[in-house]
């Protein structure tokens, strides 16, 4: 009757011995994954804070932990400075503007390279990408020869070309991945039931590549609105948008109407993303970057 007691207890000690080693993985993985989330915090939920609570603060200095008071003249002071304003109105200009050229552009071009082959699409398509490839500043210091020549420096439209060169790849790769996602099976069918070309592509082929349009628009639209080196090159001293503010907002201004400033220029960047989250995070900007 002892011998089975002696076995019972070696299997025991057994499992358990072998049962350790999933025991403490488990806790490292928990650790490293609460060790992660703190570091994604303060890393990048930290300086949002820090932004927050220094727009509201009158003063705000090490080694305080809080601010010694709150205030809204910071914002005030935003919305009262012309100069500050006019940056706000023509950052959106520019970046709507930079929309509407863009759309008329690329995407005509977008179908076409979805769904026709021709010589040398390949290479077109790669010629797109590499627009993002390299160094913009190297870029546009190569552009600014033919901007003087053509009389494009400080003008509204040599701004609009150098919003372009960021957004053809989205406004090209993407939306050519929709339109050649779209099953060709229900255009044919459209077409059997009696539609005409124009009919089934606006009621067939465009709403189901609206969603990776959508993503391709948003996307423009965020890189147009944040681009600056462009912006500083061609357009300064009579074109300054929000970006190019931050320069001498730095530099001039308290620290309370950076941080006003900062928290304007990215709410367009957080209410955009999150109204395209649900495509963006279904592989549409993704599968943009797939096109064959």
């Amino acid at each position: 009757m002892a011998a089975p007691t002696v076995s019972a207890e070696r299997t025991l000690t057994t499992s358990r011995a072998a049962g350790s080693p999933s025991i403490i993985g488990t806790v490292i993985r928990r650790v490293a994954t609460v060790i992660f989330i703190v570091a994604l915090f303060t890393f990048i939920l930290g300086p949002l804070i820090w932004l927050g609570i220094r727009a509201f603060a009158t003063s705000w200095s090490y080694p305080n932990l809080l601010p010694d008071g709150w205030t809204l003249n910071w914002w005030q002071r935003v919305l009262d400075d012309p100069k500050l304003f006019s940056s706000i109105r023509l950052s959106l200009a520019f970046a709507i503007t930079t929309l509407i050229v863009a759309s008329l552009v690329c995407l005509p071009a977008a179908y076409a390279f979805a769904r026709f082959e021709f010589p040398g699409r390949r290479i077109f398509l790669i010629g797109l990408f590499a627009t993002n490839a390299f160094p913009k500043t190297g870029l546009y210091v190569a552009l600014a020869a033919l901007f003087y020549a053509f009389n494009l420096m400080s003008t509204f439209s040599g701004v609009v070309i150098v919003h372009l060169l960021g957004t053809v790849v989205f406004m090209t790769w993407i939306p050519a991945a929709a339109f050649a996602a779209v099953p060709r099976s229900l255009e044919e069918a459209a077409r059997d039931a009696g539609a005409g070309k124009f009919r089934v592509f606006f009621t067939v082929t465009l709403p189901l590549a609206m969603p990776g349009i959508l993503v391709a628009l948003i996307m423009s639209f965020l890189a147009s609105f944040d681009e600056a080196q462009g912006t500083y090159l061609v357009g300064a001293p009579v074109y300054y948008t929000m970006p190019t503010e931050m320069y001498s907002l730095v530099l001039n201004y308290p620290r309370q109407v950076a941080a006003v400033f900062s928290i304007l220029l990215s709410i367009p960047s957080v209410v955009l993303l999150l109204l395209v989250r649900k495509h963006v995070m279904g592989g549409q900007l993704a599968e943009g970057f797939q096109l064959r």
